[in-house]
């Protein structure tokens, strides 16, 4: 066994020894009926990740999000700064995703999703944000405080964060300032980068080289499935590739592995960025990373033999489905994204025991 599996292994006991050997119920999440459904893990963050989060519930009730860990804006940035802690917001969001669509569910959405408006220091603070942190301080330990969280909202799923320790998000920037559309510069901070004018040549994190929760490093290495993306490109899908045990897992996981395209290019991040362009500066950040399946919207593909030929180069087929909403805004639907991963998961490489 070479060092880096010793390595992965060791997290990998560490991440099942840290459940404490409870069944899923008592942790937070539901019991695991093993054989009837995939073990999916989802890595993002943001509106993009919640967007496969509310659409994977809908198809296995065995479902781990892995949530970047870099915003310094807003609430999260605020509570990151005076705190010291995790930025929440990220987190908050996919636990929001993973609530039932009943009454308690929706009810508890909303409420961790409320900001609070005044004239004092609460303005602009959700209300998960506050409650994630408190139980942090209470309980510190970062996965069995959202596990909790997961417990009291009725999640269908577990929330992790890929790293235990708040990230700062650098990149390269060719014409950050307009006056001087030639230079390239380090631009600091995920909400900085994300809002860019210029072109982003490369993203990486401080710490260089940031520690992953074992517990995210099991869920991947014992998933079926594993979906990377859509999101914010460069701050919220690429992050998880920057953190070396964590592409470990991703590079050596027997699980099948889909890359969810975005609709449409990011103003500022991914300006003009075609699909193939996607798959080619993800590429550049984890060379050795292999795909399973690309799947993008039919409709936001203007030539697929190029992003064909892109996604070759992972070893990956294109999966092109109707999954956008049908209000003409750049959002996934749901229902229309379920329906594409659940045909993905049931055609597509090993016959899993669900079928």
């Amino acid at each position: 066994m070479t060092g880096r599996s010793l390595r992965l292994s060791r997290l990998r006991r560490v991440g099942t020894e840290g459940q404490g050997g409870k069944p899923a119920e008592a942790r937070g999440g539901k019991p695991r009926r093993r054989g009837t459904q995939p073990k999916v893990v989802a890595l993002g963050g943001g509106m993009g990740l919640s967007a496969s989060l509310a659409a994977l519930r809908r198809i296995t009730g065995d479902l781990t999000a892995v949530v970047t860990v870099a915003d310094d804006g807003g609430s999260s940035g605020r509570l990151r700064d005076e705190l010291g802690v995790l930025p929440p917001g990220d987190l908050r969001k996919a636990l929001a995703a993973l609530c039932g669509d009943d009454d308690w569910g929706q009810t508890w959405a909303r409420v961790i999703q409320h900001r609070f408006q005044s004239q004092g220091e609460l303005h602009e603070h959700a209300v998960g944000n506050l409650l994630i942190v408190a139980l942090w301080e209470q309980l510190g330990d970062h996965v069995q405080a959202l596990d909790l969280v997961g417990r009291l909202l009725g999640a269908q799923g577990r929330v992790l964060p890929m790293s235990a320790v708040p990230l700062e998000l650098q990149a390269l920037v060719k014409g950050h300032d307009p006056e001087r559309p030639e230079d390239i510069e380090t631009v600091r901070g995920q909400a900085t980068v994300a809002l860019t004018t210029g072109e982003v040549q490369s993203v990486h994190l401080v710490p260089h080289d940031p520690p992953a929760v074992p517990e995210a490093v099991a869920a991947v290495l014992d998933a079926d499935w594993v979906v990377l993306g859509p999101g914010s490109w460069f701050s919220s899908v690429i992050p998880h590739l920057l953190v070396p045990d964590l592409l470990d897992a991703l590079t050596e996981t027997k699980a099948r592995r889909v890359l969810s395209l975005n609709l449409a290019p990011q103003p500022g991040e991914t300006e003009g960025f075609s699909p193939q362009r996607h798959l080619e500066v993800l590429g550049r950040h984890a060379p050795k990373l292999a795909l399973d399946v690309v799947l993008a919207d039919e409709a936001a593909v203007p030539d697929r033999d190029l992003l064909t030929e892109a996604a070759q180069r992972f070893g990956a087929a294109v999966e092109l489905a109707p999954v956008a909403r049908t209000d003409g805004s750049p959002r996934h639907d749901p229902e229309l994204l379920a329906a594409a991963y659940d045909r993905i998961f049931r055609m597509h490489g090993r016959i899993g025991p669900w079928r």
